[in-house]
């Protein structure tokens, strides 16, 4: 299978400073602030929890108050990530992680995130995709393999999709991750997740989703 790199970053912006990227499926999420995305003869503005999809090369420019934005990016194996250039802008990498992909129906990349009441669980599944979260209040446990892990806010972690999960939020407080993840086609519009233990699947879920992106990629 052809290998790829998907990556996440964390760009922070000083107020009204401009950055620029090279071009590969890229999703920005603004986690503060404001910014503007210009991407060829097209321009949008992106307010908090809203997030675009491009792939093109885009320059970025914070509003009065700055920016502080997430950042995934899809690359073939051994090209270099984007790197976020110019004045009065910070670039920091959060997460990468190698990724094999050859599903003949092609790919889309979705943006979407999860809401978790106080100590609201998703239970043990699987997804059809990999994909990087980002937590961005409250905290979580992830269970893979056997192996846990606790997340705080800012953290992030990989989930490579065949592998179960189970993931436990704290009781202290709500809980909100973002994430974009690599699904075949097929699933544009449908839920990626499947249930490992046929009991949980008529459970009640109390995890909610809003989806921000959910768009055709071609694979360079």
């Amino acid at each position: 299978m052809p290998h790829y790199n998907l990556s996440l970053h964390t760009d922070r912006l000083a107020p009204r400073a401009e950055g620029r990227l090279p071009g590969c499926n890229r999703v920005i999420y603004v986690r503060e602030g404001n910014t503007i995305v210009r991407a060829g003869a097209q321009a949008a503005g992106l307010a908090p929890n809203s997030a675009w999809y491009g792939r093109d090369p885009v320059t970025l420019i914070a509003g009065a108050a700055g920016a502080t934005l997430l950042r995934w990016e899809l690359n073939a194996s051994g090209d270099a990530p984007g790197a976020l250039t110019g004045e009065g802008v910070a670039s920091t990498p959060t997460l990468a992680h190698d990724v094999e992909l050859g599903e003949a129906g092609g790919y889309l990349m979705r943006c979407d995130r999860v809401d978790f009441p106080p100590g609201g669980i998703a239970y043990t599944h699987v997804h059809r995709g990999p994909g990087i979260r980002c937590l961005l209040v409250g905290g979580i446990r992830v269970e893979v393999s056997g192996k846990a892990h606790d997340i705080a806010p800012g953290g992030a972690w990989f989930e490579a999709g065949p592998d179960p999960v189970l993931a436990t939020a704290s009781g202290a407080g709500p809980t909100a991750f973002v994430r974009v993840m690599v699904l075949p086609r097929e699933l544009r519009g449908r839920s990626s997740i499947r249930y490992v233990m046929p009991e949980d699947a008529d459970k009640p879920k109390l995890q909610t989703y809003r989806v921000f992106i959910d768009e055709f990629i071609e694979l360079r």
